[in-house]
């Protein structure tokens, strides 16, 4: 059987390869497969990679699990943290689907943080051919409005705008795309925000006319500072920061 090692195996799948329930519950018995959960199985004695056990997933059940938010800028070479202890590795799930029991194993090199969105009705994914499957990740300038989208919860605003500060290659058309068709009025404020005070080339060519912005005032964060220009109350450190 001619499989990633370090990945998944799962058991539609293999049906559809003639490894029938009875001959899949064989393998188990004699060692050769482990359970990992319903439906779910691995190589006995393997070594589970996370991105394997994704490209696997989408190849074989057709999921397109996304690598996202920061998880998807540090596999496309911006990274800003370093991790403590085990990392963390973001995937965005399609609005109806649930997390994967598989999700929750400790068994994998990183600790998988799920989560669903409907903010971007057009994304903008890269997808990236394993041997074993496919990984789809999330381009940097939608992964950056991703991890504006789980901030403050899981990302520091202040955190973000450090990284907004080397993302000086974001595709300007990519960018209107994505600000022109989301409805979440907070993350596409707070990108231009940031986006503006880092000066890049690119936030210039956008047409912010063509950009829906709503026309309430949001509040960010408690006791921070008032943006009249984009109507939102942002963190007093980064108002006032100057790099």
């Amino acid at each position: 059987m001619n499989t990633d090692p370090n990945g998944l195996l799962f058991s539609s799948w293999l049906k559809t390869q003639g490894y029938s329930d009875q001959l899949q519950k064989q393998y188990r018995a004699s060692g050769w497969f482990t359970s990992l959960s319903q439906g779910v199985m691995y190589r006995t004695g393997s070594k589970l990679s996370a991105y394997s056990a994704l490209a696997n997933c989408n190849l074989q059940t057709g999921a397109r699990y996304c690598i996202a938010a920061h998880s998807a800028l540090e596999y496309t070479g911006f990274n800003h943290y370093v991790p403590m202890g085990k990392p963390t590795l973001t995937v965005a799930l399609h609005p109806t689907r649930k997390r994967p029991m598989w999700m929750k194993d400790e068994m994998f090199d990183v600790t998988f943080r799920p989560f669903h969105t409907e903010a971007f009705p057009n994304t903008e994914v890269i997808a990236k051919e394993q041997a074993h499957g496919i990984l789809y990740v999330s381009s940097p300038e939608q992964a950056f409005l991703e991890c504006l989208l789980l901030a403050p919860k899981y990302y520091d605003y202040m955190d973000l705008y450090y990284i907004m500060e080397q993302l000086t290659t974001l595709r300007s058309d990519v960018v209107q795309r994505l600000l022109e068709s989301s409805k979440n009025f907070s993350i596409k404020r707070m990108f231009l925000y940031m986006a503006e005070k880092a000066g890049h080339y690119w936030f210039e060519e956008l047409d912010l006319e063509k950009i829906n912005l709503g026309t309430s005032k949001i509040q960010l964060v408690a006791d921070g500072a008032y943006s009249s220009k984009y109507m939102i109350t942002i963190p007093k450190a980064l108002n006032s920061y100057e790099g």
